[in-house]
């Protein structure tokens, strides 16, 4: 990352602070609800779905901070991030719908589908250093 810094495009050093800007409220989030009791009044109320979209949209966030990033980079970076995302997306869907079947018929236990974000997080993170061309 400070490599990328460094030598990176205006776009990029932006893709760097937005995607920081949205990644430590949603760590913050997920580390008080899961190291604190704070939030367990709220759960099955109304005001959960508060909670839920707070949680929500730093991951909207990201996808915007990406989407930029291919806004404000050259045809080539765009090229070649939109391919990243694109076969990452596919991946995510394919392990997902192989998970959701695998619940169905073959008895696997259930996982939630929030899961899927860093699945395909995970999954970007795996095959954009394979993904160096937008053909």
């Amino acid at each position: 990352m400070f490599t990328a810094w460094k030598t990176g495009t205006p776009a990029h050093r932006r893709y760097i602070i937005r995607t920081m800007a949205f990644s430590l409220p949603y760590v913050a989030i997920c580390v008080a609800m899961m190291t604190t009791d704070a939030f367990d009044d709220l759960m099955g109320k109304p005001a959960a779905w508060v909670l839920a979209a707070a949680v929500s949209a730093p991951v909207i966030g990201q996808i915007w901070a990406t989407l930029a990033l291919m806004r404000e980079s050259d045809e080539f970076v765009r090229g070649v991030t939109a391919k990243q995302f694109i076969i990452a997306a596919g991946l995510a869907m394919a392990v997902a719908t192989f998970w959701g079947f695998g619940e169905s018929f073959a008895g696997a236990p259930h996982m939630q589908t929030w899961l899927i974000v860093p699945v395909f997080w995970g999954l970007y993170g795996v095959v954009s250093p394979f993904i160096r061309s937008s053909r």
